[in-house]
């Protein structure tokens, strides 16, 4: 936040429009730069709620029970997780794209990709079973 953390003065002891801040650290912890720096990280915090919401579907449950609904915040941060760790770790980058991928948008879609070719290349091997399966639902597919 540099200079402008305390609204109208460069250092918390000369500012006078100070903003509180609420938390349950220990009292040696809390100093004016633990504040700063603590509160700087909450960026993270919206840009993981950004994300969850627009690309997986956090905001898209259809359900009423807590726990169900419990199951899906976790499914969603799992999935989340594993996106994140593998566009961080080059695991996507390395065999589905030919391009950086520097966003979220980017690591989803070529996690994607490698989920469409697998079960591409799983339905070529199991077109009987995934027919079977498809009937017991009451479905056809031709």
């Amino acid at each position: 936040m540099g200079e402008k953390a305390y609204h109208n003065q460069p250092t918390f002891s000369e500012a006078t429009d100070i903003d509180y801040f609420l938390t349950n650290e220990e009292g040696d912890i809390v100093t004016p730069q633990w504040v700063v720096e603590t509160y700087s990280q909450r960026n993270w915090v919206e840009v993981f709620y950004r994300e969850a919401k627009g690309w997986l579907g956090l905001k898209e449950y259809q359900v009423r029970h807590k726990r169900s609904l419990m199951r899906h915040f976790i499914l969603v941060m799992c999935a989340y997780t594993f996106i994140l760790w593998h566009q961080l770790t080059g695991g996507l980058r390395r065999r589905w794209a030919s391009k950086p991928l520097e966003t979220f948008a980017d690591a989803l879609e070529a996690f994607r990709s490698a989920i469409s070719c697998r079960f591409a290349r799983w339905l070529q091997d199991n077109w009987n079973v995934f027919a079977r399966y498809k009937k017991s639902l009451g479905l056809i597919w031709a």
